[in-house]
């Protein structure tokens, strides 16, 4: 996990924006299942507020107790209902049934160990209703990019922002890939023009390779029905970028 990270929530919420077409994908994936949702990971509710403002019944797991807060206000704000709990995505009983799961953002990948995702599959499938799916993306992992990662800190200028009370944030990060775990271990590094490091925060983030993903999922009782390589429903190839997943009981 990396807590840490997670403890400004709307400084993340400013580096990582909601992508409209994620939102859109998740909002049709809902329409289209009926019913009511839950999303595990829901950080800041980029995802489910606009869902619930759409008339489900929702409900956002979240392990930050930061994010939590931000999701409540933002939803407070919006005048949109939901619940929310804080909570860890590995082991939950929520003590109801769910027509849609959802994990977003490479939310998954903050589990590390091959059994936590197990662990999360099985509690994600005792939560499934009679016909129900769960739906997640996480990257595509490239080979030639975990290569890359060599612990020396660049820039990385295309996740500048700009923050009302600090102004423009400059973002530099230092990574690290442990090939034999399959995390991608980092530090990042937000900067003002007047001052440097303002926050440095850690990031770990696990690999999930395309082949064994349905292995993982099969353990914990699922079973991989649909994958896509992007938002707009283009089949997975390995060059894709995302792997957009859609998953049912075994």
């Amino acid at each position: 996990m990396s807590e840490g990270f997670y403890s400004d929530a709307r400084l993340y919420d400013r580096l990582f924006p909601a992508r409209e077409a994620a939102v859109d994908f998740y909002r049709a994936e809902a329409d289209r299942q009926g019913g009511s949702v839950l999303e595990l990971g829901c950080g800041t509710g980029n995802k489910l507020i606009p869902i619930a403002s759409d008339g489900h019944p929702c409900v956002g797991l979240e392990l930050s107790p930061a994010m939590l807060a931000e999701a409540r206000r933002k939803a407070g704000e919006r005048g949109v209902e939901l619940d929310w709990v804080l909570g860890d995505m590995r082991e939950f009983d929520l003590g109801r049934t769910f027509d849609l799961v959802i994990i977003a953002a490479n939310s998954l990948l903050h589990l590390h160990e091959a059994p936590d995702l197990v662990d999360c599959f099985r509690s994600v499938r005792r939560h499934l209703a009679p016909g129900g799916r769960l739906v997640f993306d996480v990257f595509n992992p490239s080979v030639q990019m975990l290569a890359q990662a060599d612990g020396v800190r660049r820039r990385r200028d295309a996740l500048s922002f700009v923050d009302p009370d600090r102004g423009v944030v400059h973002v530099d990060v230092a990574e690290t890939y442990d090939a034999a775990a399959q995390v991608t271990r980092g530090r990042w590094y937000f900067s003002t023009e007047s001052e440097a490091d303002v926050v440095v925060a850690p990031l770990e983030i696990r690999s999930i390779f395309p082949q064994e993903l349905p292995l993982l999922l099969s353990l914990g009782g699922l079973r991989l029905v649909e994958r896509f390589g992007d938002w707009s429903g283009r089949p997975f190839t390995g060059d894709a970028a995302v792997q957009l997943c859609v998953c049912e009981s075994d």
